[in-house]
């Protein structure tokens, strides 16, 4: 009998930036603590990531104590980050929403800058009153989301993934596979289940910490870009096009909003709660 755990967690400083693997960490109403706090925005205020800049792949943050950054990137010199000074802030567009931000010190933009080639400015989400609403069609009133695209946490299944590997290896472009799990950019990556069992969860509690399982995850072009060195190919957008389409999207992992808060584990059990009709 499968005995689902939990098998990864990776928090992302920056949005759109590499993940840092932790073997614990803190659930808040909005996200994993410390996950996609900061991000960065172009000359006219709207969001950068990966879809405009690839080369954000191969940049990374560390989550220092307090909330500070610690930036490094392959033949350049690292930058430490403190937590910037909310006495001014910004309005940044991300996606379809506004949020209020606070700018990092310049030494921040100018490194980011430089490293992109082009001019960005990196942004800091402080106040729990600057927290953006979830799409309320999944959401209940009250719940709010970070910097992530549309929900708290993503979730992914070591099985899925491995059953997405065995159809890539059998397509088109055999030779970009097999993928890694960051090609995705999970919260959690869950482990001992069938392939695809998580299209049928309702409510999962890891640990004991319970989240509704709202909805698919629509994969972008991001996916298609080699988290270790920011070249783009073709998959995983070729093969989950054939056996993963829900009219315009595609898909691979699931979308969680938390239930309650607490301190979830590597290691923890992960227990399906509630799950759709028919699953």
């Amino acid at each position: 009998m499968l005995s689902p755990a939990l098998g990864a967690l990776r928090i992302h400083p920056v949005k759109s930036l590499g993940a840092c693997p932790s073997d614990e960490a803190v659930v808040e109403p909005w996200g994993l603590a410390g996950d996609r706090r900061w991000m960065l925005i172009d000359s006219g205020s709207r969001v950068v990531t990966q879809r405009q800049q690839p080369r954000m792949a191969v940049l990374s943050a560390e989550l220092l104590p307090g909330g500070g950054l610690a930036l490094s990137a392959p033949g350049s010199p690292s930058l430490t980050v403190g937590v910037p000074d909310p006495a001014r802030t910004v309005t940044a567009a991300l996606h379809r929403s506004t949020v209020e931000l606070v700018p990092a010190a310049d030494a921040a933009h100018a490194w980011f800058s430089a490293r992109l080639g082009a001019e960005v400015r990196l942004v800091h989400l402080d106040a729990p009153s600057h927290r953006r609403p979830v799409d309320p069609e999944f959401g209940r009133p009250g719940e709010t989301v970070s910097l992530a695209d549309g929900f708290p946490l993503l979730l992914t299944a070591r099985a899925s993934l491995d059953a997405l590997n065995s159809w890539v290896a059998q397509g088109d472009h055999p030779a970009e596979g097999p993928l890694p799990m960051s090609r995705f950019r999970p919260n959690v990556v869950v482990d001992g289940t069938a392939p695809w069992a998580e299209d049928g969860w309702e409510r999962i509690a890891i640990g004991e910490v319970a989240f509704r399982v709202v909805k698919a995850c629509g994969r972008c072009v991001i996916t298609t870009t080699d988290q270790s060195t920011s070249v783009r190919g073709r998959e995983p957008l070729r093969t989950l096009a054939r056996h993963r389409r829900e009219g315009r999207h595609v898909l691979f992992g699931r979308h969680m909003i938390p239930e309650g808060t607490g301190v979830i584990r590597v290691g923890d059990p992960v227990r399906v709660l509630d799950r759709s009709p028919g699953t």
